[in-house]
């Protein structure tokens, strides 16, 4: 499955980022060769399981110019890299602990001429800064996830967003357990937003803070 799926989505993309989400097959490809940042059978469904995937959080929030957003976990650069080349004006902080993973995301990144990504190797609650949003894909369970960030979370939004400041966390299966802690979390089902049947057990937890 090509990038063409992503245009499916979202058709109003411009030819700036039509050609970096096409990049995306070959550099991944490349990179995958190098330091395995992403599973075998997963590689051919790049455009899929991890580039559409991660812009499912777009369905539910419109980043603003101005808007701060850490990736935690990022691994290879999911959700950070695809929701950077959506938002451009929007700056993105992608870390993880993996100093080899961090190595890719700021070699695509920089493939990509993408000004608004910084990747930096250091784990969540090392880190000092502050942001208006915190996204992750299924890093650790909520409870661990959320004593990790809940710190470094703005508490002011911007004028006309969507939702307020907190957490988009794309998990899948049965949450009802590690979310009993936080009655405030709503879930979101990917498959309202894509068809695909890979999205079936999808979520995406939202968690104000």
């Amino acid at each position: 499955m090509n990038e063409e799926i992503i245009f499916k989505y979202f058709p109003n993309l411009s030819a700036l980022q039509q050609k970096q989400f096409a990049l995306l097959e070959d550099l991944y490809l490349d990179w995958n060769e190098k330091i395995n940042v992403i599973s075998r059978k997963d590689i051919d469904e790049l455009y899929l399981r991890h580039v559409l995937h991660s812009l499912g959080i777009a369905k539910l929030m419109e980043f603003k110019p101005g808007h701060k957003v850490l990736d935690v976990g990022t691994g290879g650069g999911f959700p950070g890299i695809p929701l950077a080349i959506l938002f451009p004006d929007t700056d993105f902080h992608l870390i993880d602990s993996i100093g080899k993973k961090i190595v890719v995301v700021d070699e695509i990144a920089q493939m990509l001429d993408l000004e608004n990504v910084r990747a930096e190797q250091i784990r969540a609650e090392k880190l000092k800064t502050k942001f208006h949003f915190v996204v992750s894909r299924a890093v650790t369970q909520m409870p661990q996830f959320v004593a990790w960030v809940r710190q470094k979370i703005i508490k002011t939004p911007l004028p006309g967003q969507q939702l307020a400041n907190g957490i988009l966390y794309l998990k899948g299966g049965d949450l009802h357990e590690e979310l009993a802690d936080f009655p405030q979390a709503v879930v979101y089902a990917v498959s309202d937003f894509f068809e695909e049947e890979f999205f079936e057990t999808k979520k995406i937890v939202y968690l104000p803070i």
